[in-house]
This record gives C-alpha cells, sequence and structure tokens, in this order.
C-alpha cells in the first residue's frame, strides 16, 4: 500500500517541477447535477495532463545505473509524454512504445520532449513490444500506473485538492490503469477517510470495474472507446490492492455520455479536454453518482491533449 508519507516525499521532490494547477469552480455543472461542482485543470499541468507527477517521481528515484541504460515507457500518449519529460530532466535517453492508433499530437509532442518512438498494433501489441526491447536492450521500465512510485506521484494531486478545498465530499476521476485514482485515494483516505473517491471509466474499457468484480486481474479480451487516455486492458497488482479499501466507487459512461461531458466543458466551461479528461463530467452529467444534493463534488480534468481533427469527430453534430 501507498502511505500518506510515500506522497508527501514525492510531493517535496517534484516540487517547483510542475504547475500547481488551478481549481475552478463549475455552476453551470452545478445547477445540472445538483452539486456544488468543481474542476481541477490539471489539463493545464506541464506536458498537458497528471502524468508528468508520477513520472518525475519515478524517474528521480531510479540508480545511476538505471538511468544509464535508458529508461522505456508504453503508452497512448499521456504517459509517453510525461516519461520522455522526466527523462529529459534527468538526462537519460527515453523510448516510448506507442500503439498505431495513438493521436498524432501525443506522438509528436513525445518526440519534441526527446523521446525515441516506436509504434506497433494496439495497446497491448505495444506491451508486448516493449517488454521485448526492455529485455533486448536492458531499458530501466517505466510501468504507466502499477508502479509504487507513480501512484505516489499522482497522488500528489489529492494533497491539493484538500488544500484548496478542506471541506469537498466527493472526489471524481477518471480510470484508465488506475494510477490517478488509487494515489489520490491514498493521499485523501488517510487525511480524510469521510470524503467519498469514485472512479469513472468507459463502458468500452472497464478493466477495474472486472478486476473489482472478479477480486483478481482481468485482462479485457476488447478494448474499445474514444478516451484513448482510458483505454487501458487490464488493471494492475498496486492499484487493485488499493482501489478495493480505498476507492468507493467505480461507474461506467458510454462514449456518448463522454462526448456530451466534453461538449459541456467547452461550450459551458471554456475549459478544452481530451475525451479522457472529461470522463468525471460524463458521469456527472449522466446522472451516475449516488451522493446527497448540494455535495461539494470535485472533478479531475485529468488531461487536454487531443488533436483538432479527433475533436471535430467526437464533439457532438
Amino acid at each position: 500500500m501507498i502511505t500518506l508519507s510515500d506522497i508527501r516525499e514525492a510531493r517535496e521532490a517534484i516540487s517547483g517541477r510542475i504547475h500547481r494547477t488551478p481549481l475552478l469552480s463549475f455552476r453551470a455543472l452545478g445547477r445540472q447535477a445538483g452539486f456544488d461542482c468543481h474542476i481541477k485543470a490539471e489539463q493545464l499541468q506541464k506536458t498537458g495532463s497528471f502524468k508528468v507527477r508520477g513520472a518525475l517521481n519515478k524517474v528521480r528515484r531510479l540508480t545511476a545505473a538505471e538511468k544509464a541504460r535508458g529508461l522505456i515507457a508504453v503508452s497512448a500518449g499521456n504517459h509517453a509524454q510525461g516519461v520522455a519529460y522526466a527523462a529529459a530532466a534527468e538526462g537519460a535517453a527515453c523510448t516510448v512504445v506507442m500503439p498505431e492508433a495513438a493521436p498524432r499530437s501525443k506522438v509528436e509532442a513525445s518526440r519534441g520532449y526527446g523521446a525515441q518512438i516506436v509504434q506497433r498494433g494496439t495497446l497491448s501489441d505495444a506491451f508486448v513490444l516493449g517488454e521485448e526491447l526492455c529485455r533486448e536492450h536492458g531499458y530501466t521500465f517505466v510501468h504507466p500506473y502499477d508502479d509504487p512510485d507513480v501512484i505516489a506521484g499522482q497522488g500528489t494531486l489529492g494533497l491539493e485538492l484538500l488544500e484548496e478545498l478542506p471541506d469537498l465530499d466527493a472526489i471524481v476521476v477518471g480510470v484508465g490503469g488506475g494510477g490517478l485514482v488509487t494515489g489520490i485515494a491514498a493521499a485523501v483516505k488517510a487525511i480524510r477517510p469521510a470524503v467519498r473517491v469514485i472512479g469513472v471509466e468507459p463502458e468500452g474499457a472497464a478493466c477495474l470495474t472486472a478486476a473489482l468484480r472478479e477480486n483478481r486481474v482481468v485482462p479485457l479480451d476488447r478494448v474499445e472507446t474514444i478516451a484513448d487516455g482510458l483505454a487501458a486492458a487490464t488493471a494492475g497488482e498496486n492499484v487493485l490492492e488499493i482501489a478495493r479499501t480505498l476507492v468507493d466507487d467505480v461507474v461506467l459512461v458510454s462514449d456518448e455520455e463522454i462526448a456530451r461531458g466534453l461538449a459541456f466543458l467547452l461550450e459551458r466551461g471554456k475549459l478544452l479536454v481530451e475525451p479522457a479528461g472529461a470522463a468525471g463530467i460524463a458521469a456527472i452529467l449522466a446522472g451516475k453518482l449516488h451522493l446527497p444534493a448540494g455535495s461539494r463534488v470535485v472533478t479531475v480534468a485529468s488531461g487536454g491533449n487531443i488533436d483538432l481533427t479527433r475533436l471535430r469527430e467526437i464533439l457532438p453534430h
């Protein structure tokens, strides 16, 4: 389990290397849902998503020998950028394996941070290739979510939320592999156990829901969602261990609901996010949260890396 001291140590280590992203009131959403709604605008974070928090915390803890061997990551995009950025900051070479359908903007951004990019098939195919390259070249693997140091880094966001809104009632977080929701849960539950932590998964990529139902990691046979940032085929062992005790609920949203959430945030909140960053908004708008009226709710806009062409395809017409 990730401890509060792990997360506080991570925060001290990465302080000054990341942005303190704003927490914004979202009254239009609150009126729709009957809650007091706020958004943590993490799409304004360095590299355009929360992923840089965990990447920086992981890479700074590596030995000189591990850094010298070079780093490798597997990602649909945001983790790729976070690791590439962290590797460059530590003077380490970085290879990133991405699926062929990864958004062009995320591929180019990762390359811009100095990573060598290799693309292969689906995300599952990319993981297989990443493991092969890791064995062949002796690279140091930086897992996108199922790593204690990565989870602790993501948990720093939970500390910020409690400082910015001490009397919050619930935090709503999009779930891919589960590193963000479990990191936030580990931080928040250690300080304010009554705060509800609610994960949101796409219906077509519900790996944490499957793992919690079966009480074991369950690889999905198929992953299909517009939210590439949430398109994990499996949760991890560390994620499951934390989620089963600290995450209060995981709800599912459709791609249509995600698209409506993205459009609502853009039109009414004047904030542009990628589909993964709109998952929490989608769940609130769709009435998926079982909370008392007037609850003070924060949702995390986890990332904003989206191609404009893809945005036009996703927005409801």
